[in-house]
């Protein structure tokens, strides 16, 4: 038991000294404190060109005694919510699509895992009467959680959900140990 408690607070130190591209900002936020004697908790949101893109949230619990339901003493669970073009929002493939990001952003960062769930919610907005001017909207917001591995780096899975960030916010990946650059405009 005393491994894992270990692995939990190596995953916290590795996770507050996460380095993501420009356009995401990371912050370390306050965890649910009653899903598990042990939580940690990053909040991130996404500007392109000036506009907030999307936003999520990545909680690990961890639970020595282990939890039937995660299968294992750890559970991710992950928050994002992305604004999409109003044309998507009807396409029927839309939540499987969306659905898919979270497996592939979890592959690409060879987290591996088990015991995936989750809901895809697809959301439109038409404004009226004195908001009538404002453009109708569209977003897509993805709930998942996971159980990680039980021998690997569990920052891995952090790794993952930001490729998920990534993907939710049509930002093109960016290969390990190169930067992106900052426009300057």
């Amino acid at each position: 038991m005393a491994r894992d408690i270990d692995r939990f607070e190596e995953f916290c130190a590795q996770a507050r000294a996460w380095k993501v591209r420009s356009e995401i900002e990371l912050n370390e936020v306050p965890a649910p404190q009653r899903l598990a004697p042990h939580a940690f908790a990053l909040s991130a949101d996404v500007e392109v060109n000036g506009d907030d893109v999307a936003t999520g949230r990545f909680v690990i619990l961890h639970d020595p005694d282990g939890q039937d339901a995660w299968a294992g003493n750890f559970r991710c669970v992950t928050f994002v919510r992305s604004a999409i073009e109003v044309e998507l929002q009807s396409d029927p493939m839309l939540a499987e699509v969306a659905w898919s990001w979270v497996l592939e952003s979890l592959e690409r960062s060879e987290a591996k895992f088990t015991i995936p769930s989750g809901t895809v919610t697809r959301a439109a907005s038409a404004s009226f009467g004195q908001l009538s001017e404002s453009e109708d909207s569209s977003e897509i917001e993805i709930r998942a959680s996971w159980t990680p591995d039980g021998t690997e780096p569990l920052i891995k899975q952090v790794a993952g959900w930001v490729n998920l960030i990534e993907s939710v916010s049509g930002l093109t990946p960016i290969a390990d140990g190169v930067s992106a650059l900052r426009s300057r405009r």
